[in-house]
């Protein structure tokens, strides 16, 4: 069956979005928990609002593609966008400050603590490293996001315009088959997408927007393993096998791919066909894996390619665990959750 689902407006914990007025919603948005917008926002279809741990605010006159995510950093660190901001289509704002004006292009992400300055442009693809500060007024590219040029407020306007034309031409990626599963141990949003052979083990969750698609082969998700939101699984050439214990970042890219326990694959990442991660691997955001490559037991990778950096420590191996730990608490609050309302 094929339907639009409507923008929706969930609670977290009693929470309530507040909004200024009625945003413009592409099918399947949702706004959740403790976020504050202003007046005349839109937001592409898919796109999530997550404020479940920290509040979210955002500015008036926003402009957000399909499938972009805001989420925040459980109780450490809120989310703060300015007026004017524009964001593109699959771009991730995590726990960070985005100044007025600012304009982040498609496949973009923010990470936690960085701020950006008034009018700052980032490229497409770029990735802005945590507690990282770009100055306004300037044209940012790179992984790690580094300065480029400064910008006139013409070649600012231009940016802008180009996005937000962009996303008004890509509007009609309303309409989609949707198969939610609700129920049990696994919390599965009402936006996600789920088709075929799909395995969910206990408090395994699957977040909004995400699309697992096992129409030619399985999809297998462990115990305590969080998918979220906005993340893509296929598994088109080959099974798809996810342990136990695994954090699976906001738009992440899986094909065909098996990944052990204990293993956080970074905001942004993708993961080719054939990709092996062992057990106890941090894959960090904005990582590209070959097509077959084996990523160790123990270690830190990162890069386009992802190469191994140096074993895991023990902080970041806490870091791991917290990460699946805290999203099986939120399994469980949102199971507990009233209805949405439309």
């Amino acid at each position: 069956m094929t339907r639009a689902l409507p923008l929706l407006l969930l609670p977290y914990l009693h929470h309530r979005p507040v909004v200024a007025d009625v945003p413009v919603g592409g099918a399947g948005a949702a706004i959740i928990g403790r976020a504050t917008l202003g007046q005349g926002v839109r937001l592409g279809a898919l796109a999530v609002i997550r404020a479940d741990g920290m509040p979210i605010t955002v500015g008036d006159d926003f402009w957000m593609g399909a499938r972009a995510t805001l989420h925040i950093a459980h109780g450490l660190l809120p989310t703060v966008v300015g007026s004017g901001v524009t964001v593109g289509t699959n771009a991730v704002v995590h726990a960070c400050t985005v100044g007025n004006g600012c304009v982040l292009e498609d496949n973009t992400v923010v990470l936690d603590g960085a701020v950006l300055g008034d009018g700052c442009v980032l490229a497409a693809g770029s990735v802005v490293f945590p507690r990282a500060e770009l100055p306004p007024d300037h044209y940012c590219e790179g992984s790690p996001a580094k300065p480029v040029r400064p910008l006139t407020p013409e070649q600012l306007a231009a940016a802008r315009a180009r996005l937000r034309g962009l996303a008004l031409a890509n509007r009609e990626t309303s309409m989609r088959a949707w198969a939610p599963l609700q129920g049990g141990t696994n919390y599965v949003a009402p936006t996600a997408d789920l088709r075929g052979n799909i395995t969910l083990g206990d408090n395994a969750s699957v977040w909004f927007g995400c699309e697992l698609q096992a129409v030619t082969h399985p999809i297998s998700v462990g115990t305590n393993t969080n998918i979220q939101d906005n993340t893509v699984i296929t598994s088109a050439e080959g099974a798809v096998q996810i342990g136990a214990d695994v954090t699976v970042g906001h738009n992440v890219l899986i094909q065909s791919a098996r990944i052990g326990d204990r293993t956080l694959i970074g905001i942004g990442s993708v993961l080719a066909p054939g990709t092996v991660v062992e057990d106890d691997v941090l894959l960090a955001a904005g990582a590209v894996t070959l097509p077959g490559q084996h990523l160790t037991a123990g270690s830190l990778w990162a890069g386009r390619p992802a190469r191994r950096l140096a074993p895991l420590d023990d902080a970041k191996r806490q870091v791991v665990a917290y990460g699946a730990k805290h999203y099986v608490d939120y399994n469980r609050d949102y199971l507990g959750e009233e209805a949405p309302s439309p």
